[in-house]
């Protein structure tokens, strides 16, 4: 028999454990809110029951094999819920129901998942013999283990609880039979509704920041992964279409440097550090534009140098060209008149045949994308004057006689006709008259002064038989080798520069010219 004073604390003591877990139930559901968890846990399987406690005219009751046990726990959050229990154990000498209700803590771990309980209720007590039924009140402590065979099922391993329960046939009986019992469990554990499924992983890419750029300028792209093990780690990968990407954790720093214009994509990669199937990952994009840099023409000015020329003379053309884009540059030229010589910046105007007049030079500059300036430039060709004028041999005569070494012959005269007919037609021309004498003449002591004789003789014959005026005929003395006179046509303004020639004095031939000889009257003709 139990003392009475044994029973209350041992009902005081599960009481105030029940309060403990009571209390403690809105902190585990605030702190456990957000996490997965089933709504309802099922439990159907075999149990076994020892009641640890007799019967009068039976004695102590031996442990009873045959019963079943189910359980439903409606969970608060991840580890906290209330469950009602269920058990039925049926043997010969008695059968004994239980009907418990209580709070039940579990800590659900990825594979295993342990447990504790505090249940309260009643026992139904059924003895086979004259003994009279009863129902008791009942409370059971205790705990055990589920295995996770998927999101659905899990399998408890085994549940063991204290089972205190009192019984009494109060028609033979003043004293009441204490009942410490103990109950094991196992089954299946179906788990409904709630979070407890895993559900899908995933993972979202925020939009490029910023999602326009110009070569060069940095993209972030952050990655945000959704339904993952909060107790695994996470690796982050990041891959780009283009760039250079450098990652930090969650978030991607892209290097745009070298781009071309156009779109690329970030691939976000995420995976938790669960061996070979368990391991969950997810991936996800994000996009962003290298903008087209804005396309400024090039700019060019032209300038030519000299701007005057004669024709036939060069002038250079230089091209002053930028472009605000730092875009490679080719030159093409061309003009109104004359030759363009020459590539690049820089080129050559032949004038050459060109006419008097301003030639308009074009000057077209191209970047690589195909902009164009131009711009142009002027050189004006003047026709040169024409060259001063300059004396010039008209021609020669010779002196064969060497007898008369200094007489103008007859084929002499021919030729002076000529210069003399010349002289007459320019009015403004001059004549010099260069004598010259061999140097075998000019051993003979009579010849000194034959060079000059020549020169005179030529003169006299223009002068006296040609009418030309003497002062428009200047004789000279060559020191060339030969038997002639050179007739040089010297035209008004130009000069007569005689190298190598002497001017000779004409005085001195004046005296061996005889006087021509009168003529005799002629007679009177007959009457």
């Amino acid at each position: 028999m139990l003392p009475r004073r044994s029973v209350t604390s041992r009902a005081l003591l599960t009481l105030l454990a029940l309060a403990v877990f009571v209390a403690l139930l809105p902190a585990l559901s605030i702190a456990q809110d957000n996490t997965n968890y089933p709504k309802v846990d099922i439990f159907g399987g075999y149990s076994w029951y020892n009641p640890g406690g007799s019967i009068i005219n039976v004695g102590k009751l031996p442990g009873i094999p045959r019963g079943y046990g189910a359980a439903a726990t409606f969970n608060f959050n991840r580890y906290a819920g209330i469950t009602a229990d269920f058990g039925k154990h049926y043997k010969d000498v008695a059968n004994v129901d239980t009907y418990l209700f209580g709070p039940q803590l579990k800590y659900r771990g990825e594979q295993f998942s342990p447990f504790v309980e505090a249940l309260f209720g009643f026992s139904h007590i059924s003895p086979a013999f004259v003994s009279p039924h009863r129902s008791q009140p009942a409370i059971a402590a205790g705990g055990g283990i589920d295995y996770k065979i998927n999101n659905w099922l899990q399998w408890r391993v085994i549940q063991a609880d204290y089972v205190y329960t009192t019984y009494k046939d109060k028609n033979l009986e003043t004293t009441t039979h204490r009942w410490d019992g103990a109950r094991v469990q196992g089954g299946a554990v179906f788990t409904i509704g709630g979070n407890e499924k895993q559900l899908p992983v995933s993972a979202s890419c925020s939009a490029a920041q910023p999602a326009e750029v110009m070569a060069g300028e940095p993209v972030k792209v952050t990655l945000t992964p959704t339904n993952f093990n909060p107790k695994r780690t996470l690796t982050y990968a990041f891959e780009s279409s283009g760039g250079k990407v450098t990652p930090a954790e969650a978030t991607a720093t892209i290097d745009t440097t070298g781009l071309a214009p156009g779109a690329y994509t970030v691939t976000g990669k995420v995976n938790d550090n669960g061996k070979g199937k368990k391991m969950m990952a997810a991936n996800c994009t994000s996009n962003f534009t290298v903008k087209e840099p804005p396309k400024h023409p090039p700019t060019i000015t032209c300038a030519a140098n000299p701007t005057t020329v004669r024709s036939g003379e060069a002038a250079t053309i230089t091209g002053t060209a930028s472009s605000p884009d730092g875009r490679p540059l080719t030159y093409s030229w061309n003009a109104s008149g004359g030759k363009v010589t020459g590539t690049g910046a820089s080129v050559q105007l032949d004038t050459a045949g060109a006419p008097a007049g301003p030639i308009t030079i074009n000057g077209t500059v191209s970047d690589d994308r195909g902009l164009t300036a131009s711009c142009s430039s002027s050189v004006n060709v003047e026709v040169p004057p024409p060259p001063p004028p300059t004396a010039s041999k008209l021609n020669e005569i010779n002196f064969p006689d060497t007898k008369k070494p200094g007489r103008v012959d007859n084929a002499a005269k021919a030729i002076l006709d000529d210069v003399a007919l010349k002289l007459q037609r320019d009015a403004d021309a001059k004549a010099v008259v260069v004598g010259f004498a061999t140097a075998d003449e000019l051993k003979k002591k009579a010849n000194k002064d034959l060079a000059g004789e020549r020169a005179y003789n030529t003169k006299q014959y223009l002068t006296t038989e040609k009418g030309i005026d003497p002062a428009r005929i200047e004789v000279r003395t060559g020191t060339g080798d030969g038997q002639k006179a050179e007739i040089w046509v010297v035209p008004a303004g130009a000069s007569f520069t005689g190298e190598g020639t002497t001017v000779v004095d004409e005085n001195m031939f004046v005296k061996k010219t005889k006087p021509a000889r009168k003529a005799a009257p002629k007679k009177p003709a007959a009457q």
